[in-house]
């Protein structure tokens, strides 16, 4: 299953969902209307003796029990979801995490800031904010509703406990699924679920509120509330079928993809011993995986292990067995292993990899298979991995620690997009002179040397590790910060491949954390919808990537083979191509189905290496795109075919 399957899988999923949640309502109304007429309309006997429940039947009490239950619950359902807009933050928080400072140097919290900048590289997404959960325990979790918004919660134990190359295998687990859109599905199922969970809440509140109410009422020899005390521990029972209903839900959703994710670590990493190890090590740790926070149950279908009481059963648990995990990694693994597991806790460490300088492109063109491309997006490779760490360790320290801080972050961006042409240059420090911060313009000009030197291929990378502290930026940072960017792309009066590509994947992982941007709605669903709009794009691809008129139509025709027969758009006048064109079309494409996206992504990397060739700003350029589409494109690597 490829990364564009995954997705509509996802899709799938949530139809499920729905209809498990309908049925849940459902059982909610029925056993809800029973006790209010159990407790206020009684059961009759009749002079046989035989009992008569006929009189229960009551159509105006129903419409209002129908009535009021769907109402707690949509509200229920309403509530959490707004709790949770924030996405993978808000999660966290939830969770009682606390945000890692992305420029921490201590030992532990360094490696495991190290795994994920190189795991988020290799796999083509931004980095992620990291949460340390206070828990001993070993376990971690994925959140956020889409790459661009997403964070890693890490337990203490987790990062402490293990070793690199298990760490490693436990996110690149993780990174699993932020790629095949997991995250999503799993917030999304937070927010439902907390609708159908919170009629056990009403009854305890009603019953212990109806207990001190008849006790007042006892003491000055009123009526007491008895009938309500009655009622408010039938809907607490009732909440019941929510639990059992919401476990369910999330046995079917979580518990496949737990395994499909297990898999994707073990492709990423090409080391089974690294996750296999984690598991291990859970398994024979007296803690385990067990998350004490009193809010683990609503997110349990998050975490890495599962994260509640052994006292759940196998069919509603969130997990698949743990034994059954390691054995589909590790088929070695037998009974013996098994009973002495807590061996693997005091194992030591598989030898470190090397980081895989020769992987690096630097100013080299390689060839690109456009199908390759595609297969890639969503699985990368453990050469991947090694890809990015040869890049970390190619950018100077000095650079490395700067983009992990917020005024040096800042900083980072302006000084790699300062022109080499010494006017446009002038017109651009002028600007960040009066404009920027001080120190921030300081730190510009102390880095500028430093920048200039850096490889190209190492330009986006090092914004991919200023982004988390970059995130950090009050709104009032972030609007100058933005301001000032395009500002230094306008400089020289024309936008190059690199400069729009910079622009597209701020915005895109930026602009999240200021402000509320809904996903784009499914808008294309066959590709005949989409192909206007497709038409301007890779005849816009078509004439920037190639110097004469015939280069451009080669290139066009060579997008367009890509689509299905019969579908063909029109190549459109050099006057009507543009950058804004581009992006325009762009932001259009991302409301397409992930189908259609595939054949987009598809046809573009067709038109960009028409000739057989790429360049690192063409690569860039790729990735821009599928980054504007939501579908995150690994680095392109020299022995790609």
């Amino acid at each position: 299953m490829n990364f564009f399957e995954h997705q509509d899988a996802a899709r799938h999923k949530t139809s499920l969902l729905v209809i498990y949640f309908a049925l849940a309502v459902v059982s909610i109304v029925v056993a809800v209307y029973l006790a209010f007429a159990l407790v206020f309309l009684g059961v009759e006997t009749k002079v046989s003796g035989e009992t008569d429940l006929t009189h229960l039947w009551n159509p105006s009490m129903a419409i209002w029990v129908l009535g009021i239950t769907i109402a707690i619950v949509v509200i229920g359902s309403l509530s959490k979801i707004v709790a949770l807009r924030g996405g993978g933050a808000a999660v966290a928080e939830h969770l009682g995490g606390r945000l890692l400072d992305p420029g921490s140097s201590a030992g532990d919290e360094r490696k495991l800031l190290n795994v994920i900048e190189e795991m988020a590289i290799a796999s083509g997404t931004p980095v992620p904010p990291v949460y340390l959960i206070e828990e001993d325990s070993i376990n971690a979790f994925a959140a956020g509703y889409t790459p661009g918004n997403a964070v890693i919660g890490v337990t203490r134990g987790c990062m402490e406990k293990l070793n690199r190359a298990e760490l490693q295998g436990v996110m690149a687990h993780e990174f699993s699924h932020i790629l095949n859109g997991d995250m999503r599905l799993n917030i999304r199922l937070m927010g439902i679920l907390n609708g159908i969970l919170v009629i056990g809440i009403v009854g305890y509140f009603l019953l212990r509120s109806s207990m001190y109410s008849s006790m007042y009422r006892a003491r000055r020899r009123e009526n007491n509330q008895m009938p309500l005390v009655v009622l408010g521990a039938c809907l607490m029972g009732i909440g019941y079928i929510g639990v059992f209903f919401g476990k369910l839900i999330k046995s079917a959703v979580s518990r496949q993809r737990e395994f499909l994710a297990d898999a994707s670590a073990v492709q990423f990493t090409r080391e089974p011993d690294g996750i296999a190890g984690a598991l291990k090590r859970i398994g024979g740790y007296e803690r385990g995986s067990r998350i004490e926070h009193p809010h683990a149950e609503e997110a349990s279908h998050l975490f890495f292990a599962n994260g509640l009481s052994s006292r759940f059963t196998n069919l509603l648990a969130t997990h698949p067995p743990l034994d059954e995990r390691i054995q589909r990694i590790d088929p070695r693994f037998t009974d013996e292993q098994r009973s002495s597991a807590a061996v693997a806790a005091t194992a030591a460490p598989p030898p470190a990899r090397a980081a895989g300088l020769q992987a690096f492109a630097g100013e080299s063109r390689m060839t690109i298979n456009p199908e390759t491309v595609v297969e890639q997006i969503g699985a990368p490779q453990s050469a991947h991995i090694d890809y990015a760490a040869g890049i970390i360790a190619s950018i100077p320290e000095n650079l490395t620690r700067a983009a992990h801080e917020p005024f040096g972050a800042r900083a980072v961006v302006y000084g790699i997009l300062l022109n080499s042409d010494p006017g446009a240059r002038g017109k651009q420090l002028k600007r960040l002179q009066t404009a920027a911060d001080p120190e921030v313009y300081a730190e510009t000009e102390r880095l500028m040397s430093a920048l200039t030197s850096l490889p190209r291929a190492a330009r986006l990378p090092l914004v991919d590790l200023a982004l988390p502290a970059l995130r950090g930026l009050s709104a009032r940072q972030f609007t100058a910060f933005s301001e000032n960017v395009r500002h230094l792309i306008e400089a020289d009066d024309q936008i190059d491949l690199f400069e729009f590509a910079l622009h597209r994947i701020l915005l895109r992982h930026l602009a999240p954390a200021y402000k509320r941007i809904p996903p784009a709605p499914v808008k294309h669903r066959q590709i005949s919808s989409a192909l206007p709009v497709l038409g301007r794009l890779l005849s816009t691809l078509a004439y920037l990537g190639h110097e004469t008129t015939e280069a451009a139509q080669a290139a066009f025709r060579a997008a367009t083979a890509q689509l299905p027969p019969g579908l063909r758009p029109d190549l459109s006048q050099p006057d009507q191509c543009s950058m804004q064109i581009l992006d325009e079309a762009l932001t259009e494409l991302d409301g397409a189905a992930p189908s259609i996206k595939k054949l987009v992504i598809q046809s573009c990397v067709a038109c960009i290496t028409a000739d057989e060739r790429i360049c690192i700003e063409e690569a860039e350029l790729i990735r821009a795109i599928g980054d504007a589409l939501g579908c995150p494109v690994p680095p392109f690597l020299p022995d790609v075919t």
